[in-house]
């Protein structure tokens, strides 16, 4: 079985300072043994990192289209950010990527893809995320599982790691995969598991992309 944390950031964000080397460590101290790196705007680290790592790499990105954060997953080259949903989507697909909707529905975060453009592209979508450690209580967690059982689509869950002290935070317990196509089906009999992140890491975020930004 995997333990497979699927949103995890690394430096090549502009929030996270995550160098790959710490993270393949983190990952086998935690058994941690299949992640999606999903930086923003760039594909570029989930690449290197797939060449480095002894366990799976899922090539993803974080795309913040003109809607709100799109996620695509088993690409091979980076979609730039700042598109419209539906030309996003057109190009993961174009890589024969999977589509995932990350951190639905969270109202605390502003970049949460709009629920009204959700719906208007649904038939579209293969993951929707049901938990992510980053997200902040005290709102309805619930839309996203009832999405994904209202429209049979595959959930997925992450620890939105900014930091290597996240990674593992939420995870999917599932069989182990062979490609793009085969994920969906061992993902369908995939757990979700973990905790929530303490609100402090949202800081760390902040003071990493104020650095960079100054650098």
């Amino acid at each position: 079985m995997l333990k497979a944390d699927l949103h995890i950031h690394t430096e090549y964000s502009i929030d996270s300072n995550t160098s790959l080397d710490k993270l393949i460590n983190r990952c086998l101290e935690l058994g941690i043994n299949c992640v999606a790196i999903a930086d923003h705007g760039t594909a570029e680290g989930a690449i290197k990192l797939k060449s480095m790592a002894p366990f799976p790499v899922i090539v993803a990105e974080e795309m913040l289209t003109l809607h709100g954060e799109i996620m695509g997953m088993f690409l091979k080259e980076t979609i730039p950010s700042g598109l419209s949903a539906p030309e996003t989507i057109s190009r993961i697909k174009a890589q024969d990527g999977l589509v995932c909707i990350p951190h639905p529905f969270d109202r605390f975060r502003s970049s949460a893809l709009d629920s009204n453009i959700i719906e208007q592209i649904i038939d579209q979508i293969d993951i929707i995320e049901v938990f992510n450690a980053r997200t902040i209580p005290f709102q309805n967690l619930n839309k996203a599982q009832a999405l994904v059982q209202k429209y049979a689509i595959q959930q997925s869950a992450g620890s939105d790691a900014h930091t290597l002290a996240e990674v593992g935070h939420a995870y999917i317990e599932m069989p182990e995969f062979n490609g793009r196509h085969d994920f969906l089906h061992a993902l369908s009999k995939g757990k979700v598991c973990g905790q929530r992140t303490s609100l402090f890491a949202h800081f760390y975020s902040l003071g990493n992309r104020l650095k960079k930004k100054l650098r």
